[in-house]
């Protein structure tokens, strides 16, 4: 039986659109690539994405550019991605705050983590440092604990999600009194620790370093369940505040529906990129832990994120903005 000529012109439509498809993941890349990072430039994620975009420049042969999109816990980048068309020229250097703890730090989320995302890899793991000025009157963490006993108050700036709920956790875990005020990233807070405007901030080990062997800055504790092997002179916060944790993670995404062939080539090269001990090293350096995971093991390993940040969220009693 043959079919109705609008059937027909239907079925053959959907065919070029499908080799069209085809044609472009198998030419892919054939002009530059962004990376967008929702949080400011110098920022953990903002490191690890100039890293990697420039090695994908080198291997695709196309410009790779970043450009930081911060602001609303770097829900204003990962919507933009979000928004943007499948094709494998807009990505996002995500985190486990835009992927997963936004669903219960914002009453409107303007995208849905899970289903508005193709996952490519999540590239690596890290933790944040507790960040005071060197003439702060605690010098360590015992003393920290001492002295939140009797000051009322101590103002904290956060960037993300994850430094969010680490200020929160001072309080529910430490029983201290916290300020808690917003910054559009990480590296703004700890500039207002500097300048003194604030008493203190969480910032990951990349921003957090260089601060630290600088003397600009002094770290107190570690976010990590345990001490880092970078700072093994800082105690675990869990040491003082039992049950006290905060592992973040960075990853890369595209929009949904992003073609497959065009996610496993990203995903080849991008894995290939950190495997290498030369990136591996430089990142231990950043206090980061090269741990990738496949497309289809990033999405499931996001879906579970989200149920445990809701959780985390909830223990440390915040609400939703």
């Amino acid at each position: 039986m043959g079919l109705r000529p609008g059937v027909l012109a239907a079925v053959v439509l959907l065919g070029m659109v499908g080799a069209q498809g085809h044609a472009a993941a198998d030419d892919y890349p054939t002009r530059q690539i962004k990376i967008i990072v929702p949080f400011p430039a110098g920022a953990g994620p903002d490191q690890v994405a100039r890293m990697l975009g420039q090695h994908l420049q080198d291997t695709l042969g196309q410009t790779v550019v970043i450009e930081n999109r911060s602001g609303a816990l770097g829900s204003i980048g990962a919507q933009e991605v979000a928004r943007s068309a499948p094709d494998g020229y807009t990505l996002l250097m995500g985190t486990n705050t835009t992927q997963a703890s936004n669903v219960s730090m914002l009453k409107n989320l303007p995208y849905d983590p899970a289903k508005d995302f193709a996952p490519i890899l999540r590239t690596v793991t890290t933790a944040m440092v507790l960040l005071v000025k060197p003439d702060f009157p605690a010098k360590d963490l015992s003393q920290f604990m001492e002295y939140a006993k009797t000051h009322q108050n101590m103002t904290a700036g956060y960037g993300s999600g994850a430094s969010q709920i680490s200020n929160a956790q001072l309080q529910s875990r430490g029983g201290m009194s916290i300020i808690s005020a917003s910054y559009r990233g990480v590296p703004l807070a700890v500039t207002d620790v500097i300048a003194g405007v604030i008493d203190l901030a969480f910032a990951d080990f990349s921003v957090a370093i260089p601060q630290m062997q600088g003397g600009t800055l002094r770290g107190i504790g570690v976010t990590s369940p345990k001490r880092n092997e970078l700072t093994p002179g800082l105690p675990a916060l869990a040491e003082a505040m039992p049950g006290f944790e905060a592992t973040i993670w960075y990853g890369l995404l595209a929009p949904a529906n992003t073609p497959e062939p065009i996610i496993k080539r990203l995903y080849t090269e991008s894995e290939k990129i950190l495997s290498t001990p030369a990136v591996r090293e430089k990142l231990a350096n950043l206090g980061m832990v090269v741990s990738t995971m496949p497309p289809a093991e990033f999405g499931s390993f996001i879906r579970s994120e989200i149920t445990r940040w809701t959780a985390e969220a909830k223990a440390a009693g915040i609400e939703a903005k």
